[in-house]
């Protein structure tokens, strides 16, 4: 853009103002290479085009454009057009795809940038490969809208909520917050009305079949992080309790277990507490399989029995038909020691 230009000027100094609300005149002269008075005509001739810049008055005041103002043309650079185009990818796999409203929506984006921002960031999204994620489970997008305004709104909703294990409950709560993680997206609230058993909850919203906004408001925790909370919480609230003793230390445990088992306590320097809860032992099940020390579950029959399938399954997986030969039998000895010598507590006692 040759910034000489009086109006390549104006148009630059709408793109400063969208980029740096409330910057200064002085502020603004050094960016457009003008003074300040020169600065201030350009924000004059901005609004006398109808294009509602705000200014507030004072040694820190400064210039920001205000509401109602219809977008500008698209002025990405290349590594933004670029970046944005396999940000999408990342999320969506579909995205390339113009007949998906996703994919036809990026292919809007990019056919309003200049041919030469354009053509690399068209090229990615054309020709890459991304591999769907077999985890994520997008929800309805008008059940999401509905709980993200509520949040916003600080209005109360009552949820219809259908578990893994196939039972359904409606339940009031004070949606604080919608939180995307790992492909899913996750309601952290409470549970109304308040008592001394409710607590925060956390519900995945494609689980969420319908949404009521009530009248009631609610205020949220001034402090509120709420990815820490939904994660301090994934495992809490669900039909099966877990309870399990692990032998080793908490560091240890920390590396191998994901934070959406629950929570882990130190009981000693030797040993590590799980507790948390599922709607699906089986899931939870093979999820501690990944532990290479000696654990046991403690309560929950369920949880136990599904344990001691999930065990049944991975024995007679390794376990061929046996090999007598004497080289079969010096590898499998090899290979024990070998295992042994890497993880001294490899057995469980799932």
């Amino acid at each position: 853009m040759d910034t000489t230009n009086p109006t390549a000027r104006a148009l630059l100094c709408l793109e400063l103002l969208h980029d740096s609300p409330g910057i200064t005149a002085d502020r603004l002269g050094e960016r457009l290479g003008v003074t300040s008075r020169a600065a201030r005509r350009y924000v004059g001739t901005l609004r006398e085009a109808g294009i509602p810049v705000e200014s507030t008055r004072g040694p820190y005041g400064g210039y920001r454009v205000g509401r109602g103002l219809r977008l500008p043309p698209l002025t990405f650079s290349s590594a933004e057009a670029l970046g944005l185009v396999m940000a999408v990818l990342d999320g969506h796999h579909d995205a390339g795809n113009a007949a998906d409203p996703v994919g036809s929506a990026l292919a809007k984006i990019v056919r309003a940038l200049p041919e030469s921002v354009a053509a690399q960031a068209d090229s990615v999204r054309r020709t890459a490969s991304s591999a769907p994620d077999r985890a994520a489970a997008r929800p309805d997008p008008s059940t999401a809208a509905t709980l993200v305004n509520a949040s916003a709104d600080r209005r109360r909703v009552r949820v219809t909520y259908h578990s893994e294990s196939g039972r359904t409950w409606d339940v009031e709560v004070d949606p604080w917050a919608v939180v995307v993680r790992h492909g899913r997206w996750y309601l952290l609230c409470r549970a109304r009305p308040e008592t001394a058993e409710s607590a925060v909850r956390t519900y995945r919203v494609d689980r969420v079949s319908r949404v009521e906004v009530l009248d009631a408001a609610f205020t949220p925790p001034a402090d509120l992080d709420a990815v820490a909370l939904l994660e301090e919480n994934l495992a809490t609230g669900w039909e099966y309790a877990a309870d399990v003793l692990i032998e080793a230390p908490l560091a240890t445990a920390e590396h191998w277990l994901p934070r959406a088992l629950g929570r882990l306590e130190e009981v000693d320097g030797h040993t590590t507490r799980l507790v948390g809860s599922t709607s699906n032992p089986w899931w939870y099940a093979e999820q501690l399989a990944v532990l290479r020390v000696p654990f046991s579950i403690v309560g929950c029959t369920e949880l136990q029995e599904v344990a001691r399938a999930v065990g049944q399954r991975l024995v007679a997986a390794g376990s061929p038909a046996p090999d007598t030969t004497p080289a079969s039998a010096g590898a499998a000895a090899a290979l024990h020691d070998t295992v042994s010598a890497g993880h001294p507590q490899s057995a469980s006692s799932s």
